[in-house]
């Protein structure tokens, strides 16, 4: 009898205040509700349907005492319960904004300059391409895959969500300055963080970055989604065939534009005296490629081989005078050609360019001769040989998760004998604009569209570290400019 009577009076409770909700509860329900359900269908995860009741309780209904600590006696813990509400709010939006709307990314390399700077600040877009949801949806706000100063991970590995991306704006489009996880991030040797692991290895020797810890560190396994962010432009689609010869890249056999502001190395010889800050300056050359240029001045042992290579010659007194090797824009190489600054200049030799994609396949390819190449095609069907093998193994086993091994004449895929593949993702070739100076898919292969984070809109802040604060560290050029993909 006393359980029916507390029943009703619960009933006549919730009924009374629903009752007695004002005006403004009930507009503040309905936008609530109204952007949740916008976002369950955009999510097209129904189960997200159970949080209505929960939403409709927390402004109409109030069964359960969400807000129970604003009626708090105790005005420190009333206090210490409104700054916790606030810091929790502030962090669950920003951290939905984070995933789902943009994101904030600085410039850490040269691999896209002119384009972008070193020190650029960007609102990189996630809903142009459509956001992601998470593959490691719990993690602490604000990080990526380290927390700092305890220099441990910032992400549970549990839940674990397969891959899936919401609905965007439009596609990825030929020669869009792209915002993607490393590929080749998949695994990492904690002390080389910066490196390719899988060229790491082919240069010392897996046995040797693995059993190291002293040298390498630890080796560790990424998701996808906490792998590092990279930035460079897309230059081959899916399905496309892609050929880069002497520089110039070729889509389908048709000459694909260069950017305007790509760089390529330059080995300048002057007439005697080093260049200046003040000239430096005007060829748009940053410090870091000064430092870098100076190994080749004077001379040096290592230097002569290279001078020998190019064809430049002692002067008059029997020395070289000083050569540095510099990135030159089209327009920084004109004008240099004219300033009288330069004895001699000499486009940097494809064979200083380094290996490239697949490492274990001699293919002849180059840095500034590359492929042609067959980028895959969701759907799309190969068949298995050496080659192939070499070229999109990656692809099958690491990004698309099977197994393949090889035994005797036979291929096996996920144990099954076969030889053929269906490619289940679209894959992407990205290039960075500082064209001698850009790790890109020229060293470690393409970007599958589950590693696709965004497109750069605008630069909101640009700081030049090769400058003081009274002369010119904050460019203030380019703040609020729009990224532009020319």
């Amino acid at each position: 009898m006393k359980s029916n009577t507390a029943k009703e009076n619960t009933k006549q409770g919730v009924k009374s205040r629903i009752l007695s909700t004002t005006k403004t509860q009930w507009i503040k329900f309905a936008i609530v509700i109204l952007l949740y359900l916008l976002f369950v269908i955009w999510d097209h995860n129904y189960w997200l349907l159970f949080g209505v009741p929960v939403i409709f309780d927390i402004y109409i209904s109030k069964k359960i005492p969400w807000d129970a600590w604003k009626n708090a006696e105790n005005k420190t813990l009333k206090k210490i319960a409104d700054w916790t509400d606030a810091i929790v709010f502030s962090l669950v939006a920003v951290y939905i904004i984070n995933i789902f709307i943009f994101q904030n990314y600085k410039i850490p390399s040269s691999s896209l300059e002119k384009t972008l700077l070193v020190g650029d600040f960007l609102f990189v877009s996630k809903v142009n391409y459509g956001p992601r949801v998470p593959n490691t949806p719990l993690a602490f706000p604000l990080t990526h895959h380290t927390l700092p100063i305890l220099n441990t991970k910032s992400y549970s590995e549990w839940p674990h969500w397969d891959y899936k991306r919401l609905k965007g704006f439009r596609s990825i489009e030929r020669n869009d300055i792209v915002v993607f996880n490393f590929p080749a991030g998949d695994t990492v040797a904690l002390n080389y963080q910066n490196r390719d692991y899988y060229d790491l290895v082919n240069q010392v020797g897996w046995e040797q970055v693995n059993s190291n810890k002293r040298v390498f560190g630890d080796v560790v396994y990424r998701p996808v989604d906490r792998r590092e962010n990279y930035v460079k432009r897309c230059v081959g689609m899916p399905g496309d065939s892609l050929q880069i010869i002497n520089n110039i890249v070729y889509i389908n056999g048709t000459e694909s534009p260069t950017p305007r502001n790509a760089q390529f190395n330059y080995f300048v010889e002057t007439f005697g005296s080093p260049l200046s800050e003040k000239q430096f300056r005007k060829l748009g050359v940053s410090k870091e490629d000064q430092d870098h240029g100076k190994k080749w001045s004077g001379n040096a042992s290592d230097a002569f081989l290279v001078f020998d290579f190019l064809g430049i010659e002692p002067n008059a007194s029997g020395n070289f005078n000083p050569v540095y090797k510099i990135p030159l824009t089209l327009e920084a190489y004109s004008f240099l050609q004219k300033s009288g600054w330069a004895r001699s200049i000499h486009p940097e030799p494809d064979a200083f360019g380094g290996p490239t994609y697949p490492y274990e396949y001699e293919t002849g390819w180059t840095r500034d001769n590359f492929g042609p190449l067959w980028i895959p095609r969701k759907g799309e069907t190969i068949v298995l040989n050496d080659k192939n093998i070499a070229l999109y193994s990656r692809c099958i086993v690491n990004y698309e998760g099977n197994t393949l091994h090889k035994s005797g004449n036979k291929i096996y895929i996920n144990s099954i004998p076969v030889n053929s593949y269906t490619f289940r993702y679209d894959y992407y070739f990205m290039m960075g604009d500082n064209r001698h100076n850009s790790l890109d898919s020229r060293c470690w292969g393409f970007v599958p569209e589950d590693h696709i984070v965004g497109t750069p809109l605008l630069i909101w802040m640009s700081i030049d570290k090769d400058r003081s604060w009274f002369d010119g560290r904050i460019r203030w050029n380019r703040i609020f400019t729009k990224v532009s993909a020319q």
